[in-house]
């Protein structure tokens, strides 16, 4: 039984569902916004949302913070240098809700519900 369980698992095992997150953090950053399902949207706004918190926050220790993003976004340096140079410099003043969801209409395919996530 999931009771109390919070995190969605999208039907995959841990080390699964941590890639597919890091993918689609990775393509919402590189393109500043995704179209995926609604379940994965929800799911990776919060893991979004904190790497852009510690980006806006790096100036106490930015080699630290630059490590830990590295970690987190699969080693690609281009889109961790895109996220503390471009997008975390726009939310300097704002605390947190760095994302939107915007609700599509059904995939014909197999009737999931679509959704956009994008940078606000």
């Amino acid at each position: 039984m999931r009771h109390h369980s919070n995190i969605r698992t999208l039907g995959r095992s841990r080390n699964q569902r941590q890639a597919l997150l890091r993918s689609l953090a990775y393509s919402l950053i590189k393109h500043g916004r995704i179209t995926t399902t609604l379940a994965k949207a929800k799911e990776v706004r919060p893991f979004v949302e904190k790497l852009v918190t510690k980006a806006r926050t790096a100036d106490k220790n930015p080699l630290a913070t630059k490590r830990l993003l590295l970690s987190r976004l699969g080693g690609d340096e281009q889109t961790v240098l895109k996220l503390e140079k471009d997008i975390a410099p726009k939310y300097k003043d704002r605390n947190g809700g760095y994302t939107r969801i915007l609700k599509l209409p059904q995939r014909s395919s197999d009737a999931s519900e679509m959704a956009i996530i994008e940078f606000v």
